[in-house]
């Protein structure tokens, strides 16, 4: 269930029986040849196939986060660290005003950190649970990584969702780019080039869908145990 879909009368509904809502968080930035929305189209499609699963509802995504560090990278839209943490606050007072009181805040991109406003919002609120989850953090994609023989990071296999891709990837993999020489006498850009972090750029279809299985797996228990 998500929110778009619903008018108010439907939600007044489901409160009379759940306060739980999923929020996802996430960015728009560049992923190299895949979508500037990547951190978005992930934890969305997590919180759907949770959603569907456990009942639970999902609230509009919140597209833009921290992004600062790729601004040289046409189509990346930044929030300070301030802003996106005040946007996150406002929304989660908001739906506690109509009655929510459990948050799974799904996450997508690793510029977003949990503003130390949550905690202090839970010391003061006994009834309120807030769980904040980095999907790409859990042991499943570590797991798999070492089983690959591939480091996940940005942009490359770890992302490469059919849901995500928006233009042919290259077949052979990149090394590493030198993360030392940005800021001393490269740009940000000039080290990155495309924009991925290094690695093979896709893994088979069969092996991303059992690392989104295993990762819904995962996000629908914390679901249940809010």
């Amino acid at each position: 269930m998500h929110l778009a879909d619903l008018n108010w009368m439907d939600v007044e509904r489901y409160l009379e029986q759940d306060d739980r809502i999923i929020l996802v968080t996430g960015a728009t930035e560049q992923h190299a040849y895949l979508s500037l929305l990547t951190d978005i189209k992930i934890p969305e499609a997590i919180a759907a196939a949770v959603a569907e699963r456990e009942g639970v509802l999902v609230a509009p995504p919140l597209n833009f986060g921290c992004s600062a560090h790729f601004m040289e990278f046409p189509g990346t839209i930044t929030l300070t660290e301030d802003t996106f943490a005040r946007v996150l606050i406002e929304i989660i007072q908001s739906l506690l005003q109509h009655g929510f009181g459990g948050f799974l805040i799904l996450n997508g991109h690793g510029g977003n950190h949990p503003p130390e406003a949550l905690a202090e919002m839970q010391r003061e609120m006994e009834t309120l649970r807030i769980v904040w989850y980095d999907w790409w953090h859990s042991e499943i994609v570590q797991q798999l990584g070492e089983e690959l023989g591939a480091v996940p990071d940005h942009a490359n296999w770890l992302e490469n969702f059919p849901f995500t891709r928006v233009a042919e990837v290259p077949q052979e993999e990149k090394t590493p780019p030198d993360f030392d020489a940005m800021g001393s006498h490269l740009s940000r850009r000039e080290a990155l080039g495309d924009g991925s972090f290094g690695g093979p750029y896709r893994m088979p279809d069969d092996v991303m869908s059992r690392l989104f299985d295993s990762i819904v797996d995962e996000a629908a228990a914390l679901v249940r145990d809010l």
